[in-house]
């Protein structure tokens, strides 16, 4: 006799989905637990390749700043609302969460990169958090259908309850040693992406 296993129903198929939008944050969350953990083991310092600005060779930064972080304290404050908004970002799916992701680290690497006092260095996965965090309230004004801009609606009422006020007092009351200017320009970078990630569909031919 041959044994012919069970298909997955169309339910599991799209619960698996589902699941695996969230790849994508939760890797590029343990990349940077495993950047720190490396960096805590090995001799040196890695936060020396984060965002310099003013110099040119510390343009690289835009892409590794994000990963880098000064201390444990620095990466675990950054984990959990990175992972949050994140995944708000990675349920349009992987394709989206790396663009947003992208465009993200370029507007807040650059911003930050141009406004900081010449020689700052600058790391932390802070201006992907505002980016999300800006992704996701901005998202709202994008053109879309009415019942998804309701979704993002109540969404983005629940993240501004959550982390505005934190969000607010990262910009306008931040810390000495603390990078308002990564967090302006990565949540500037999350509503360019919300904002430039979505098309309006063509009106359709109407045929008499």
């Amino acid at each position: 006799m041959t044994v012919i296993p069970p298909r997955n129903s169309p339910n599991t198929q799209s619960t698996s989905n589902a699941l695996g939008r969230f790849v994508s944050p939760v890797a590029l969350l343990a990349l940077m637990w495993l950047v720190q953990t490396l960096d805590a083991i090995l001799p040196g310092s890695f936060t020396g390749f984060g965002l310099r600005s003013w110099d040119v060779t510390g343009l690289g930064g835009i892409v590794l700043g994000p990963l880098l972080h000064a201390n444990w304290g620095h990466l675990i404050a950054n984990s959990v609302p990175f992972l949050v908004l994140g995944c708000l970002v990675a349920v349009e799916g992987a394709r989206r969460f790396w663009a947003v992701t992208a465009i993200v680290a370029i507007v807040g690497g650059l911003g930050t990169w141009l406004v900081n006092a010449p020689g700052t260095l600058t790391v932390g996965a802070s201006v992907l958090v505002f980016g999300y965090f800006g992704y996701v309230v901005m998202r709202v004004f994008a053109p879309g259908r009415v019942s998804h801009r309701i979704l993002y609606a109540v969404i983005a009422l629940i993240v501004i309850s959550l982390y505005g006020g934190s969000m607010l007092a990262g910009v306008f009351g931040a810390a000495e040693g603390v990078s308002w200017q990564g967090h302006l320009f990565g949540a500037l970078g999350g509503g360019v992406a919300a904002l430039a990630g979505r098309r309006r569909r063509p009106d359709r031919d109407v045929t008499p």
